[in-house]
């Protein structure tokens, strides 16, 4: 028997002979966790609650991607609060305006928001949360696209950790 038929006969053996699967997420299109119109949906919120101006906003920054992937990972305890979440605000803005919320008017977004932050406030709350970091974190971590928030607050790149640079104060003394 050759080295290779070998190796692959064990590794056969070592997995139980279960077959590769595709991640989930490659079925999904671009998205983990969330279906093609949920992320709509969050894209759309995140857009409202920072929008675009003369800098970029929450869209512009990839914050959708953001939630996204930590909702795999860091967050997971929180993908029934976003499932639900994500329903109510599409059921309101139907019921409301007979639309889902991203097909919605930047206006009519905003008086749906006002309602989910009153009557939703741990939903709103959370995604408000999560749409800040996704928009002001590390790019590592799936948002700040391009670094836009950091650009927007003149902070240099890469980011210093841990300590403060003011110049070599180890000759001081």
């Amino acid at each position: 028997m050759k080295r290779r038929a070998f190796l692959g006969a064990g590794l056969a053996v070592a997995g139980g002979g279960a077959a590769l699967t595709v991640p989930r997420w490659r079925n999904n299109g671009p998205f983990r966790f969330f279906t093609a119109a949920e992320a709509a949906t969050v894209d759309a919120i995140c857009a409202q609650l920072i929008p675009r101006d003369r800098d970029a906003g929450a869209r512009e920054a990839g914050v959708v991607n953001y939630i996204d992937i930590q909702l795999t990972r860091h967050l997971k305890r929180y993908q029934r609060t976003y499932r639900r979440g994500l329903a109510d605000v599409d059921a309101r803005s139907r019921a409301r305006f007979s639309q889902a919320f991203a097909a919605l008017t930047a206006a009519q977004q905003v008086e749906a928001l006002t309602e989910v932050e009153a009557q939703s406030k741990e939903f709103f709350e959370l995604i408000l949360a999560h749409t800040r970091q996704g928009f002001y974190g590390d790019p590592r971590h799936g948002g700040n696209r391009g670094r836009v928030s950091w650009k927007m607050l003149g902070l240099p790149f890469p980011q210093v950790r841990g300590r403060m640079h003011y110049g070599d104060q180890s000759q001081s003394g």
